[in-house]
């Protein structure tokens, strides 16, 4: 059976686009019959999930389990999958660890930078996988670069953002997530490119956001990003309730 492919994708993802992570069954199926138009199955699985410092440790078979849930919850959304750290270094090597994301239900798949990933999505789009870009502030490069920093504040680093989003275009992905981008560049952007851009913490000049989804609830207490608006507080509801529960059996 072939995959989606990416005009087929691209008709499903017109401006604004809202995104959402879901990494399991149920949040993926709430949040498809929300409305979201992509989910997106993220390394971010790794803090917010399995509670890594980082993304760096997620392995594709993490990806590829957390995938096969989702997949079961999603019957409209444009779903997403994260290729890892580490598992797309040549064209080949992304080709196999997609292949195993796509045969585990995504549509399409996620991969983090900018001009030096083109050969990969070219191969990619060659066997008929279709692909997210991610550029900006790139988490799996977080320890390499000593920390999470805004993206876009010196003109060269401008400049070269909104080169490789139009380079990632006619590279034939479906949408570039811009994360941590100065708001005025990733406005810029935007604006340079047809397809939509996902903004995290990129201003809100995007064609679209996106937000992990335990943000979103207020799930993971412990950290909220600044750009974050949370919309609920899941985290007291389930304490509380867990601590009914205990004192039911007192």
């Amino acid at each position: 059976m072939p995959y989606p492919t990416s005009e087929s994708l691209s008709k499903r993802l017109k401006r604004p686009v809202t995104a959402i992570t879901a990494y399991d069954y149920p949040a993926a199926r709430i949040c498809d019959e929300a409305g979201v138009d992509l989910i997106l199955v993220g390394d971010s699985l790794g803090m917010v999930v399995a509670g890594f410092e980082d993304t760096t440790s997620v392995t594709l078979d993490h990806m590829v389990y957390h995938t096969e849930m989702v997949r079961r919850g999603v019957q409209r959304a444009v779903l997403v999958a994260d290729l890892p750290f580490g598992t797309y270094e040549t064209p080949e090597m992304a080709l196999k660890s997609s292949l195993r994301l796509m045969d585990a239900g995504a549509d399409a798949v996620k991969l983090e930078g900018g001009f030096g990933q083109i050969s990969k999505l070219e191969r990619l789009r060659e066997a008929g996988i279709a692909a997210c870009a991610h550029i900006g502030m790139l988490p799996q490069r977080v320890k390499e670069e000593g920390g999470y920093k805004k993206k876009g504040k010196s003109e060269e680093e401008a400049n070269n953002l909104i080169r490789a989003a139009v380079a990632l275009e006619q590279a034939g992905v479906i949408a570039i997530v811009l994360e941590s981008v100065v708001a005025e560049i990733a406005a810029k952007i935007t604006n340079s490119v047809e397809i939509p851009t996902i903004g995290i913490g990129s201003g809100t000049q995007c064609g679209g956001q996106i937000r992990v989804i335990h943000d979103v609830i207020g799930a993971y207490p412990w950290f909220v990003p600044p750009f974050a608006t949370v919309h609920g507080d899941v985290a007291r509801v389930m304490r509380q309730s867990v601590i009914k529960f205990i004192e039911e059996n007192e």
